[in-house]
């Protein structure tokens, strides 16, 4: 009942419409009790947890009133936008950001979706001073133990941002799961319908394109292989494409990832404990992905290898357009060979990993992701 009172008051706060506080309601219940249930954390990472959570709810109260006051915004058509699919670390932060340079894409950028309202505009997009203010905070925040995270993922403001962001303000997304484990979340998560989360997504892609609009969406996220069908429900015009990575490999890169993510939240981190959680977690994601592919042949997936990728960016990028029925330009090839030449791998330090160090063999991660391998292992 007290996660219950919780719930409620942070509704109040946020203070959403009744359609839309319904909608929400399920997962802050829910990541609630998971965040009292959850022992490893220190009452700065609790702190922490209940503020992100905050700042969803105040995020999505920000979309809602600017939608309120601006009807308009509804009838903003979102067409045939294109979902990066994909494990974590096989390239799809490289890919979104390589299509993203291309000025006739639009993707979230990550002050917008950090600072939403009111829309951005096409006219003063690259002056906003949100954007600068992203960067204060990420140049203030992203040091010391934190400063690692950089290794590996990129963040600042003109970086495109990953749906989970948005996601997450509906409380139908993995972040809370990623950031401050909360197991009895994830399983929740895992195993709901998370359409009013897609709702909210088109909503937030609506807001965004409303006064800087352009001729294709280009999102992703690893998470949207748990929820494919809600996904189409809401978007049944999308365009679907998987880069794939060595699952070995993969598990060793995420396993690092989420250890610095977490460091400043948790008194101490179980390696061993976190490579387990993380190689189940990542396979439940591709078990529902495989099984939805299998049951919708109809639906063409762009299947294409992380290793082409980084030895072939333009090409790679050459062919998602083909598939997505994009227009791919000279100046589409000159935007992402000068993303690729101005952003190598090393630009914030090298992100180095074991997979040892979080007690996973690669027998253990073949053995688990072995219907994974023999699916895709043309593209491995």
């Amino acid at each position: 009942m007290a996660d219950q009172i919780s719930a409620d008051a942070l509704m109040r706060a946020a203070g959403l419409p009744e359609d839309i506080a319904a909608g929400t309601l399920p997962g802050l219940t829910k990541a609630l009790a998971a965040l009292e249930a959850e022992t490893g954390l220190s009452e700065e990472g609790r702190g922490r947890a209940l503020a992100q959570f905050q700042d969803n709810l105040a995020r999505l109260s920000a979309i809602v009133s600017d939608r309120a006051s601006h009807p308009e915004i509804a009838d903003v058509v979102i067409d045939r936008p294109v979902f990066i699919l994909g494990l974590p670390r096989c390239g799809t932060s490289i890919l979104h950001a390589l299509i993203g340079a291309d000025p006739q894409v639009r993707t979230p950028l990550q002050w917008e979706v950090a600072a939403p309202s009111p829309p951005p505009e096409a006219a003063t997009f690259d002056s906003d001073p949100r954007a600068d203010g992203f960067d204060a905070y990420v140049a203030a925040n992203f040091t010391g133990a934190w400063a690692d995270v950089l290794k590996a993922h990129p963040i600042g403001a003109r970086v495109p941002q990953e749906c989970g962001m948005i996601l997450e303000t509906a409380f139908q997304g993995i972040n809370p799961t990623m950031l401050f484990s909360l197991p009895g979340y994830y399983q929740w998560y895992r195993d709901a319908n998370t359409r009013f989360g897609y709702q909210v997504h088109k909503m937030w892609l609506q807001h965004l394109a409303w006064k800087n609009s352009r001729k294709r969406w280009v999102l992703k996220v690893q998470e949207h292989a748990y929820h494919l069908p809600e996904l189409m429900s809401v978007y049944p015009d999308a365009v679907l494409v998987q880069p794939h990575r060595d699952p070995v490999t993969v598990m060793a890169s995420i396993s690092r990832l989420i250890e610095v993510i977490r460091c400043v939240s948790f008194t101490q981190i179980d390696r061993a404990a976190l490579g387990q959680e993380l190689l189940h977690l990542w396979h439940d994601g591709q078990v529902r992905s495989m099984a939805w592919r299998k049951a919708n042949p109809q639906v063409q997936v762009h299947d294409l290898r992380f290793k082409d990728i980084v030895a072939d960016p333009v090409s790679a990028v050459r062919g998602v357009y083909a598939h997505a029925d994009m227009d791919f330009t000279s100046e589409t090839e000159a935007a992402v060979a000068g993303w690729w030449a101005a952003n190598p791998s090393d630009k914030h330090g090298q992100h180095k990993y074991e997979l040892a160090d979080y007690g996973l063999t690669r027998e253990q991660v073949e053995s688990v992701y072995a219907d994974y391998i023999t699916t895709y292992g043309n593209y491995l």
